[in-house]
């Protein structure tokens, strides 16, 4: 069944072939973790979840997951074999741990792993075929935010693949409230991720609302926030500071390994995305 997955993204090179085992190991991973039952506790966000779910046309890496409540004694640890177990049931080998870490966080991690080499997949008998590589290994880090914001509505997704089952997932408002969020407050700030101004692009396009509410909940949360009212202008006052200071240089080039097209992003620029924010609807 994963050749015959792996065909219909129809791959040229080992780079999307890569790309498109990263995204059918993303879904196999939902499969178990639903036949699990770990969607009764918990929301599918993030950028995964909108390229997965609502056909955000990027690759992604990462699966990101929100506790429906708080719970501080969660462990994704529970919830591994059955990822291991869909995995077996599919003829694929990985590996996958869950992150030990040296200082407490709300945040439990886990780090899945292809064991199975690319020959086995027999690449070389796709169309077009591509030739074997086995120094390309797919890893998927799996995050689950065990102290989630208050304020988010969730909403049941239907996949198709490897079977047919529902994903729980935050709505688009909420999810454009999260993508907000860390496109504004990410702590890492030497690294600026195009791929949030790619899917903040893609949710104005859309006319999706985001939901402010929910946006100031986490803002508080992380303690980049200090009121639980934020008018609309004052919004768009923080975001109008970050575009005066991003590297649209350098948020071009982090998007482009994950989109097929880089047309689209030659017009952005610090006055294309002033222009872009007042065409935002707010819920």
């Amino acid at each position: 069944m994963i050749k015959e997955w792996l065909q219909v993204y129809q791959p040229k090179n080992m780079e999307e072939a890569g790309l498109a085992l990263r995204e059918i190991m993303q879904e196999v991973a939902l499969a178990g973790l639903y036949r699990a039952g770990f969607f009764e506790k918990a929301a599918f966000y993030g950028g995964t979840a909108l390229r997965i779910l609502h056909g955000l046309d990027r690759f992604s890496e990462d699966l990101d997951f929100s506790l429906l409540q708080h719970d501080d004694d969660f462990k994704i640890e529970k919830y591994l074999g059955a990822i291991e177990e869909e995995f077996s049931s599919l003829g694929m080998k990985v590996s996958i741990q869950e992150k030990t870490k040296k200082i407490k966080s709300n945040v439990d991690s886990a780090f899945l792993k292809s064991d199975t080499v690319w020959h086995e997949l027999e690449l070389e008998n796709l169309n077009p075929p591509i030739p074997y590589d086995n120094r390309l290994h797919v890893k998927i880090k799996i995050e689950v935010d065990k102290q989630p914001p208050v304020g988010f509505v969730t909403e049941n997704k239907l996949l198709l693949k490897p079977f047919s089952f529902y994903v729980k997932t935050y709505t688009l408002p909420d999810l454009f409230a999260g993508k907000m969020h860390a496109l504004l407050f990410r702590k890492w700030k030497q690294r600026m991720k195009g791929r949030d101004w790619y899917d903040m692009e893609w949710y104005i396009r859309k006319g999706t609302p985001l939901h402010l509410e929910h946006f100031v909940s986490r803002a508080i949360d992380s303690k980049d926030v200090d009121s639980e009212v934020l008018s609309i202008e004052a919004f768009k006052n923080i975001l109008r500071e970050k575009i005066n200071i991003v590297s649209m240089e350098m948020i071009k080039e982090d998007v482009r390994k994950f989109i097929k097209d880089d047309s689209n992003i030659k017009i952005w620029s610090t006055s294309y995305f002033l222009d872009l924010i007042e065409k935002m609807k707010f819920a």
